[in-house]
């Protein structure tokens, strides 16, 4: 089964070199802290922060709709959360 994942490097960095920063999303219900809630494929599911990690960009094989600005919002705070503060 196809990971669904939140590429979450910038696109400089995606054009510049072969590895993409990645967080999985999963559909399993669970209120964690470092979990943002997203719609996707007219699916409720979770992007997965505390699961962040760097793959070769050709490991991507399919692009799907973009993330709504107030979920991207959301991904921004809790990473700064985890990292920064």
């Amino acid at each position: 089964m196809p990971l669904v994942v939140l590429i979450y490097s910038p696109n400089e960095m995606n054009h510049s070199i072969s590895t993409i920063i990645i967080a999985p999303m999963t559909t399993s219900k669970g209120v964690y802290p470092t979990r943002v809630k997203i719609k996707h494929d007219n699916r409720e599911g979770f992007i997965v922060l505390d699961k962040i990690r760097t793959i070769d960009r050709k490991r991507i094989i399919k692009k799907f709709e973009a993330m709504k600005p107030k979920e991207i919002l959301k991904v921004k705070l809790v990473i700064k959360e985890m990292l920064v503060d």
